[in-house]
This record gives C-alpha cells, structure tokens and sequence, in this order.
C-alpha cells in the first residue's frame, strides 16, 4: 500500500505593515469648493490592499464593529476580484453601507492585528470598493408580512437601521422624519465626505420593503408620541437626535456675526450657505467642529480660518482623519483656549479667551481643563461659529416615558432593549452614525421580542435580507464584542 502524503502545513498569509496609499485631492484645490477629498480605490489598488488582511481566526474586526458588520468576508472576496459577492455582503447586514464607507469612525480599524506592525487595513475604503466595482443595484426583500406596524420617529441613522431591520423581518413600518430630508445629522456632513445622494443610495435598496417615509412631520409638536400607539402602531421606536444646538453662556453671544454650527451646516448642505467675514473663529473640538472649521475656510474669502479648543490635541474627540485634514488644509489651531466672552456691540469684532491647563481625569477617563487666571486675551474676528455639543429636543416626549438622557445629548429608554416605561414605546440613539445604528439593531431585536410576544410567536435571528440564503450569523470565532 503507497504511503499516503502528509498534507501540506496552512501557512497564513505573510503580514504586509505597507497600506496602499489612498489618493486625496491636492490641498491646494479642494478648500476653494466641497469636491470630495478621499479618492476611491480602483480594482487593482483595492485587491492589493484586500489582500494585506491575514484573515484572523478570531475576527477582531467584526467583534470592533458596533452593528458586527463582517468586514473580515468582504475583504476576502475582494482579494479574490469576486466583487459581486464582496458588494453583496457590505449591504447583506449593513443598510447604510454606502454612507458608512464615507464617514464611519472605522473601529474596526483600530482592532486590526495588522496595525500591531503598521497600517490597519483600510477596511472602510475596501467597502467602498466593493459598492463601486460589484453588483450596482441591490434591493432588500421583506419576509411573510407580520400584520403589524412600528412607528419610527426620526430619519436618521437610528431610525434608518431600525426601519430595515423591521422591514426585513416583515414589519410594516412608518418613518416621521421631521426634515424634508431623511438623514438626520447626516444632513449636516460636509459634500466633501458625504452627499445626498449617498443617503439615497442607501435608501433606494429599502425599495421592496414595507417602509413608509413621513417626512416635514415632527412628532411631539404635531401629537406626543405615544398618541401613535392609538393610531394603531403596536409598537414605537423614538430615534430623535440630537438637532438642537449647545450654547457657550458667554456675554455676547446674541451678537450678529455669531452662528451655531449645526444651521450653519445643513444651509451649506441645502445650498444656501451663511455668508462669513473676513476672519472666522470656530470654537470646539468634535466632529461638528471640524466639520464646521472646513467648511469655512472653503467659504471664507481670506482663508482666514481659527479653531479655539479647551483642551490639547490628544484630548479632542473629533475624528483624527478629519483633524489630520484640517491640519493639511492650513488651519490654524489654538488649543487649552476657553472663550469667556464674546467682544463687539452691534457686531462681533473678536472672542476674549482664557488660558487653560490639563487638571486630573473624570471619573470617565477624560482629563478637566482648568483655568488660568490672568491669561486673558482678545482674539479679532467678525465670524464666531459654535460647536460645543448638541441637544435632544424633547417637545412631546416627556412624561409617562421617563426617558434618561445619555451623555451626549440623546433620548433612551431605560430598560432592556432600550423599552420606556410605557409598554410598546423604545428610544435609543448614538455618538456616531455607526453606534446609533447598533443601538437602534438592539432596540429592533426588543422591539421583534415583544411584538412575536404578542403574537404568540418565538423570535428568531433576522432573514437574509436579500431573500436567498441563511439568515443573520456571527462569523465563524466571534466571541464578544470588544465595544463598552
């Protein structure tokens, strides 16, 4: 009898620390207009790149991933060139693919064992890529009709993701979204990151699924949202933002020449930019502040552009690719600055600042910014714009609920899924497009719970989104997620 031929070992894939470069527009040329800064990857670069993933045991990257998007398959087919299975499985569990591939924070990045040697692999750009060269038109497909239907209030990320997740489990659902516009916050992302038509794109594959858009209603002034309960929705999911404005409680602030970003952002975004003076002041140092510190030095006539920020550089939550950006771009950068006052009488003529200086951390990690006395000064400017932080708006949405406001602004119920205290009624939201999807996935799971209850009815995963084949899985070595 021949001697049978030991098998060959498995030898993983040699780690590449190299990332192919992702192209950008010259700095010069893209701060006179809001064309799109990042470039897309072509097929040749993407198979490269996919290609450096050494597709762990233990998907890291799925497990980082607030909606556990599985990233790890969709890079695989890539490196393969099969981009009609890569493009079908970013959108198989991920409704919003198109707009993420644009602006999600990318944890999934910061997970990649890759970046132990050097650059993580560029997982979001090879979504991209998968959505530009594979299957163009993808459209979701509902399961057996339920007979029931779920009020979501609010267009945005939340809302979106729980509208497809309950639409594809065969719910009929109505979206209220007060805007003309569906989006949310994203309504407010610069074109030179995300347009419209990303959004739609997103949304035209809800097309076959029982998903109604209500839009220019805000529920709350136009009937409390638990009146949608007598409407006949057996269930309601409140996923209202947070669209209102923080303001920095400063002498000033009423005067003309200051302006909250938020309104600031979504005129640009409608078109009809807010005219700027000749010097601009931006003051914070999140994502909306960045947002906001681009978009006027593409507006600004002089490129005169300032951000004031309290805390250091390392401090700042903002997006390190957007502040990177900022960086490239020549805007100039004031840090441990704290506006106390803003100077001018029938306009604004400058911001009074004090000096701050790092104290110990909160109980949450983050370090305090300490004033330092005697270290005032007038920076001139005739433009202040303020992105300190936003707010729900709570109109209509308080009482029976007994909602509790997260950190950051946001309306959630406080028991398991996210339910309120009235029965049938959850609320949740996010500190990023990404992470109000994932709450909004929880939120839909309690929300399928309690209607199957109703029902008489076991719950199950959710169906395959596209209709044929099996239904919602974790990748094969997913242990838990790696998120608080």
């Amino acid at each position: 009898m021949a001697a049978v031929s030991p098998k060959p070992p498995i030898i993983p894939p040699k780690l590449n620390p190299v990332r192919v470069p992702i192209e950008e527009e010259p700095v010069g040329g893209r701060t006179t207009d809001f064309r799109e800064v990042l470039h897309a990857y072509s097929k040749e670069e993407a198979v490269l790149e996919a290609r450096r993933c050494i597709q762990c045991r233990r998907p890291w990257c799925v497990e980082a991933c607030p909606i556990t998007q599985d990233c790890k398959e969709y890079i695989r087919l890539i490196a393969i060139e099969d981009w009609d299975g890569a493009s079908h499985m970013a959108t198989l569990d991920n409704p919003l693919a198109t707009s993420l591939c644009k602006v999600c924070y990318h944890y999934c990045e910061e997970s990649c064992v890759v970046k132990k040697k050097g650059v993580p692999i560029a997982i979001r750009h090879l979504k991209r890529a998968a959505l530009d060269h594979g299957t163009p038109d993808l459209v979701y497909v509902p399961s057996r009709p339920k007979g029931q239907r779920v009020a979501v209030v609010g267009g945005g990320p939340a809302g979106m993701m729980a509208a497809w997740e309950l639409g594809v489990r065969g719910y009929g659902v109505t979206v209220y979204e007060q805007e003309k516009r569906v989006g949310g916050l994203m309504q407010t992302i610069p074109a030179y990151r995300m347009t419209d038509a990303d959004v739609e794109a997103d949304r035209a594959r809800f097309r076959e699924l029982d998903v109604t858009w209500v839009l220019d209603r805000k529920i709350g002034r136009d009937f409390p949202a638990t009146k949608l309960l007598e409407e006949g929705y057996q269930a309601v999911f409140l996923s209202v933002g947070t669209p209102l404005h923080r303001t920095l409680k400063v002498p000033g602030e009423s005067l003309p020449g200051v302006i909250p970003a938020l309104p600031f952002l979504k005129a640009i975004g409608e078109g009809h930019p807010m005219a700027l003076g000749r010097r601009v002041i931006v003051i914070g140092g999140g994502d909306v502040a960045m947002d906001a510190v681009r978009s006027s030095l593409r507006l600004c006539p002089t490129r005169d552009v300032t951000l004031v920020y309290r805390r250091g550089r390392a401090e700042m939550p903002a997006d390190p690719e957007e502040v990177h950006g900022a960086e490239q771009e020549g805007i100039r950068f004031l840090f441990l600055k704290t506006p106390i006052r803003i100077a001018g009488e029938s306009t604004v003529t400058g911001v009074e600042v004090q000096s701050m200086q790092l104290g110990p951390a909160t109980p949450g990690g983050r370090r305090t910014s300490v004033p330092i006395l005697g270290s005032e000064e007038t920076l001139p400017c005739d433009t202040v714009v303020v992105a300190v932080g936003q707010r729900a708006d709570l109109t209509g949405l308080d009482g029976p609920l007994d909602l509790q406001i997260a950190t950051m602004g946001w309306p959630e119920g406080k028991g398991a899924g996210f339910a309120t205290a009235v029965p049938g009624v959850f609320a949740a939201g996010g500190r990023s497009v990404v992470y109000a999807m994932g709450n909004a996935k929880s939120a839909a799971d309690a929300i399928d719970a309690y209607l199957s209850e109703k029902r008489g009815e076991p719950t199950g995963p959710r169906p395959n989104a596209f209709g044929s084949g099996p239904p919602f899985h974790l990748p094969p070595g997913y242990t838990k997620p790696i998120r608080s």
